[in-house]
């Protein structure tokens, strides 16, 4: 088997990816965009293994991890998601992001002016 299609096909999948991590604004659509790039990386991992065809199979096992790691990720990710949409009712990051920067002006540990200092002034 020659390396060249593996990792051609991992390119798409990433590049496909990462296209969605950037143009979406679904949160859930974002998700599993970055889950299609972690399999990539996966599909590589386990093409470079049987390539090099390495005894300790270190590319399976980092495989292993990866997926691990990725199922716990998606996990906590789907949970703050779905609790985000009970919350909001919408899982639009754009939207996500307008609603965290007026929060953060509405917070009432930021200093305001004083209206007694200025009434003495």
């Amino acid at each position: 088997m020659h390396l060249a299609y593996p990792a051609v096909l991992s390119v798409l999948l990433f590049c496909t990816g990462l296209y969605g991590v950037l143009a979406r604004r679904n949160a859930i659509l974002v998700l599993m965009s970055v889950e299609l790039m972690l399999n990539a990386v996966n599909l590589n991992l386990v093409a470079f293994d049987v390539w090099l065809r390495d005894t300790l199979h270190a590319g399976q096992a980092l495989t292993l991890f990866t997926i691990t790691v990725a199922a716990a990720e998606i996990g906590i990710g789907l949970a703050i998601v779905l609790l985000v949409y009970r919350n909001r009712g919408s899982s639009d990051i754009d939207r996500l992001r307008d609603l965290a920067e007026k929060a953060g002006a509405a917070d009432p540990d930021t200093q305001q002016p004083d209206t007694e200092a200025e009434a003495t002034a």
